[in-house]
């Protein structure tokens, strides 16, 4: 997709992929109602508005619950205004494929998280496209929209009232009412030990592209500190980019703390749940005095991403490990045993990356 494997060499491809710039960035003024101020869905409104593409592909809620996402086609900019906004649980978004082709749709954009988009690059050649975009978001870990709101009525008495959440760099999960009232949960005060073991399918805990390394543009959070975080992949990712124009204001992100103790302790939190989900063994009177720390002292920015995709690294080696051992040549490529080496995770026999992988990666095709 980007005419070159990530570059263990280069700062950061390691942890993020292949990319040409990486970005903190913020539309002035933010949009109304967006998740963050709107990036996604105004990359998306320029594809159609200089009709560069004929169609987005995207998610929008259901109208019967604003939690279930719902795939859409959307042809007209404003209509993309409904789509913002997070949505937990599962939909078949690349369903909609034949029917956009079936409607003479040959230059389209799809927005994605990462398990959609590598089905999509599989796909593409087959589709019959003048011209795809992909705008990717990156996820971490996805569960049934049924178990989303069992979690909304442990954070809330009235969760039906909850019209906004999101996990924030700040170590705080943020919810807005629909009363105008706003919360923040510091992640130690999370009721995690309350849900049920297999509240994340093993597809999730076991997730090598955490940042959607295959997307054109990934727009996330997790380097942004406060803001957006942008990493351009390819010469179409900065053809998007480009048609903001001053809309978008950019900086060089930020990075600070260090995350060796946070990615170590995870490591032990996640060994301890034998399969179930990390909990922390701290007693209860600590755990406000952490959670005041983290802002301050724990990794942040870039720090904060790197922190994040090793825990990722480190949960698909533990879970496989210990659910489907068998598989763990075929589904962990090599950047990951070098993400977890550090930490004491190496290979046993057997567990080593697979033939054909290693074949691909020797005559120059591997993604």
């Amino acid at each position: 997709m980007h005419g070159r494997a990530r570059d263990p060499g280069l700062a950061d491809e390691l942890h993020f992929g292949p990319f040409r710039r990486m970005l903190r960035a913020r539309l002035t003024p933010p949009r109304p109602g967006a998740q963050w101020t709107g990036i996604t869905t105004r990359l998306a409104e320029r594809l159609l508005e200089t009709g560069t593409v004929t169609a987005v592909l995207t998610m929008a809620p259901d109208p019967a619950d604003r939690w279930r996402p719902r795939p859409v086609l959307v042809t007209d900019p404003a209509e993309l205004a409904a789509c913002r906004g997070m949505r937990m649980g599962y939909a078949p978004l690349l369903a909609l494929l034949e029917p956009a082709r079936e409607a003479g749709h040959t230059r389209l954009a799809v927005v994605g998280i990462p398990c959609q988009v590598y089905a999509l690059r599989a796909l593409e050649r087959s589709l019959g496209l003048d011209r795809l975009y992909v705008i990717g978001t990156p996820c971490s870990d996805n569960t049934t929209t049924e178990n989303f709101h069992e979690f909304l009525g442990l954070l809330a008495e009235d969760p039906a009232a909850i019209t906004y959440l999101e996990f924030r760099t700040d170590y705080h999960v943020e919810l807005r009412f629909a009363d105008g009232r706003t919360r923040a949960i510091p992640f130690l005060k999370l009721p995690l030990s309350r849900l049920r073991p297999d509240f994340f399918p093993l597809t999730c805990r076991s997730c090598v592209d955490y940042t959607n390394v295959l997307a054109d543009i990934t727009v996330g959070y997790m380097g942004g500190a406060g803001e957006q975080w942008l990493l351009v992949r390819n010469a179409r990712g900065e053809e998007m980019l480009a048609a903001l124009g001053d809309e978008l204001q950019t900086g060089e992100p930020t990075s600070a703390g260090r995350r060796r103790a946070a990615v170590a302790g995870f490591l032990k939190n996640v060994e301890r749940a034998a399969g179930g989900l990390p909990i922390r063994a701290m007693p209860g009177w600590l755990r406000p005095l952490v959670a005041w720390l983290m802002p301050r002292v724990g990794p942040r920015g870039l720090e904060f991403a790197r922190a994040r995709v090793e825990m990722k690294a480190v949960e698909t080696v533990l879970h496989l490990r210990r659910e489907h051992p068998r598989r763990m040549p075929a589904m962990i490529p090599d950047h990951v045993w070098r993400l977890v080496l550090p930490y004491g995770l190496t290979q046993a026999s057997g567990e080593g990356v697979h033939p054909d992988r290693a074949a691909a990666r020797k005559s120059g095709i591997q993604r």
